[in-house]
């Protein structure tokens, strides 16, 4: 599960599609879990309701909660029945206190959201797991600042994107890479707006990143 806050900190829709493209990569289910709806503004709820229709129409199953005053926290508990899940998102998500709001034995420590920079700042310092009712198990892990692509090449990156995969076929060119080819079907779907431009955004940036080697030293 990635624990994503649309503000308080804001978690990027690059940072998203990267750990999605990465989970894609290694077949590791995801979904995605939207935390402090309880604080959002009417305009922020209105992104947050764009950003879960755009993650459900792909496929990834989406959750909108508040795990300080407990909204949606029973249907993440049934989603975790019978599974090892590793909560995953920036420092001040809100993952430690989702865990508390699940199993409150465990008093978690949670930490604050800096003020000067609205980031969150690290209070788990490993990764731990603690288990669930209906044979489940739960892993809390460090918060991470960003996210890299390793051992994705060039031409895998297009595969790991669902929608983009999926119009690709489509492609005049079999090694099309979707940024200036004629016949481009990708192209073409996202000017007809059935590929979201933030993800085909995303797409380009990991593409960059890696040409110009960034994300190469350690996060």
């Amino acid at each position: 599960m990635l624990v994503v806050t649309v503000n308080y900190p804001e978690t990027s829709t690059v940072f998203i599609d990267r750990f999605l493209a990465s989970a894609e990569a290694y077949r590791v289910p995801v979904c995605l879990v939207f935390n402090k709806v309880d604080r959002y503004t009417e305009e922020e709820l209105h992104y947050l309701d764009g950003l879960t229709n755009l993650y459900t129409h792909i496929g990834y199953p989406c959750y909108r909660i508040s795990a300080l005053d407990g909204t949606g926290v029973d249907e993440i508990k049934q989603a975790l029945e019978g599974k090892v899940t590793l909560f995953s998102g920036h420092s001040g998500v809100g993952k430690s206190t989702l865990i508390n709001a699940i199993l409150p034995e465990q008093n978690v420590k949670t930490g604050e959201i800096s003020t000067a920079h609205n980031k969150g700042m690290h209070t788990t310092t490993f990764s731990e797991m603690f288990p669930v009712a209906g044979d489940g198990y739960i892993i809390d892990t460090p918060g991470i600042k960003g996210f890299g692509t390793f051992d994705m090449k060039d031409e895998e990156v297009g595969h790991y994107f669902k929608e983009i995969f999926e119009f690709s076929a489509q492609c005049k060119y079999g090694n099309c890479t979707h940024r200036h080819e004629p016949g481009c079907a990708v192209r073409e779907a996202v000017e007809n707006r059935y590929i979201s431009e933030s993800r085909y955004a995303s797409y380009l940036n990991i593409l960059e990143d890696k040409e110009e080697g960034k994300y190469r030293s350690a996060y």
